[in-house]
């Protein structure tokens, strides 16, 4: 009788410690997210101090990251000091997504927000900016799109507003959908299924469009959810 009340002790102390661990990592994380969408707003508020407009972009509420998996919200923490300044903000009002966007795919880029993949145009360039972030942290989020929500990337110059026109999966060696292409279109990449245990065997993509000229650094982010319609390194 004594070994059980001492085993039960020894589970609820060891519960309350996993949590406490929990809780600690999923605060680092967060701070790593804001922290890069800080730097973004921060330029961007510097830029129109500047042109003398007063504005300055809302920083947003915090994603709720209890679909995340532990392993991925672990990994935040040892990204949290890295000093990679991010490109932009990625915004995807529907589905209350926003994360920094870095240059490249290294996993410490992915592990705290979505990288711009290696070869693919660069964030403001017309052309394809393809983006990538892991299947079990941000880009989990990807999973409630729908055909005809908007995307919105935000620099510290500029608005870029796209709109989803198409959501497909495909295989790893399907590199064409990074293809160069002659309009502004972002594609964003992750793993497929979202929920997989190890490393999962397909691509998820989401395909946007621009669908109005960039607005400056001058205007306010207005941006709201579109209609919504049924439908690598990440």
């Amino acid at each position: 009788m004594n070994t059980l009340r001492w085993l039960e002790r020894v589970a609820w102390i060891a519960g309350l410690a996993l949590l406490a661990i929990y809780a600690g990592v999923r605060i680092s994380s967060e701070r790593a997210r804001l922290d890069g969408i800080a730097a973004i707003e921060q330029a961007r508020d510097t830029l129109l101090k500047e042109q003398s407009s007063g504005y300055a972009a809302p920083a947003g509420a915090p994603p709720d990251m209890s679909l995340w998996s532990p392993s991925r919200i672990a990994a935040w923490r040892h990204a949290s000091s890295a000093t990679t300044q991010p490109q932009a903000i990625l915004h995807i009002p529907s589905v209350d997504l926003r994360v920094p966007v870095f240059d490249g795919t290294s996993e410490a880029n992915l592990n705290r927000g979505a990288g711009r993949i290696e070869g693919t145009a660069r964030v403001g360039e017309r052309g394809n900016v393809g983006l990538a972030a892991h299947r079990d942290g941000y880009f989990r989020a990807l999973k409630d799109v729908r055909i005809g929500d908007l995307v919105q990337l935000t620099t510290k110059r500029e608005v870029l507003t796209y709109r989803v026109a198409e959501l497909f999966v495909v295989e790893p060696t399907q590199v064409e959908v990074l293809a160069p292409s002659s309009t502004a279109r972002l594609t964003l990449v992750t793993c497929y299924p979202f929920y997989f245990l190890g490393s999962a065997p397909r691509r998820f993509i989401v395909r946007a469009e621009l669908m109005q000229p960039a607005s400056h650094a001058a205007e306010v982010d207005d941006v709201t959810a579109g209609p919504r319609a049924s439908a690598n390194r990440t």
